[in-house]
């Protein structure tokens, strides 16, 4: 699947997802206590929407194993080298990353990270921010230092929108590892599959597959359009008043 086929299928699991998940003690646990002063069992509107962005991004995480990917070319030299490490370390393309272990451990250490290291976590969330914007194809066609200030900008406004907001991101492990696994369960409807139970080699297609071929037109002509009406309808029932 296209990054932002990815993306926006990271949005509606988030969506979809969240809501019932935030009594989890992975998200209604001390970091909140600290944050907002209130063992909340509910996300806030604000809190979903940050939380549908930032899945968004992370869905984008496990191609960093292929350096031609949008998550490789999105920070220049220094993702693509990173892509080409995970990419030897996990075997190629479709190999660890695309696998319930990688959503596992990336969603616990997006966790730590949020309760340890509050910078590496706000920083963790700017990078995932723009990575979702990045993947929905937020810029200027052909005008690439363009996209790049577009993408930092609205990056930057969003970041300030949720910090005004007092957003805490006791989810953030949540949101990307349900990120992560979308991406893997998006990919298991293509014709390639994944290994999803990596270690082990066996890919994994979905038996109800509908067998989409990357890049063509269903793809872009007739999911997109079915994924962002989706969207739509998912904020407005997580937000329309009861």
């Amino acid at each position: 699947m296209m990054g932002h086929t990815h993306a926006m299928t990271g949005a509606i699991a988030w969506l979809g997802l969240a809501p019932p998940l935030a009594a989890l003690p992975l998200v209604n646990e001390s970091t909140r206590f600290v944050e907002t002063g209130i063992m909340a069992t509910a996300l806030s509107p604000a809190e979903l929407i940050a939380g549908a962005i930032i899945c968004a991004g992370a869905s984008m995480l496990p191609d960093l194993d292929h350096p031609s990917a949008t998550i490789a070319q999105t920070f220049g030299p220094l993702t693509w080298a990173l892509s080409k490490v995970v990419s030897w370390l996990g075997g190629g393309h479709r190999g660890a990353t695309h696998s319930l272990v990688f959503a596992v451990a990336i969603g616990f250490g997006a966790h730590w990270l949020a309760n340890t290291y509050p910078v590496g976590r706000d920083v963790m969330v700017v990078l995932l921010i723009g990575l979702a914007l990045r993947a929905i194809g937020v810029g200027i066609p052909g005008n690439k230092l363009g996209s790049i200030m577009i993408n930092i900008g609205m990056t930057a406004g969003l970041y300030a929108v949720f910090l005004s907001l007092e957003v805490g991101y006791a989810w953030l492990g949540l949101a990307v590892a349900v990120g992560s696994f979308t991406h893997v369960v998006g990919d298991c409807m293509t014709e390639r599959g994944c290994p999803v139970l990596w270690p082990l080699g066996a890919k994994f297609v979905l038996p109800w597959k509908i067998g989409i071929k990357t890049g063509r037109k269903f793809e872009q002509k007739i999911l997109a359009p079915i994924l962002s009406v989706a969207i739509v309808g998912l904020l407005y029932w997580r937000l329309a008043p009861v």
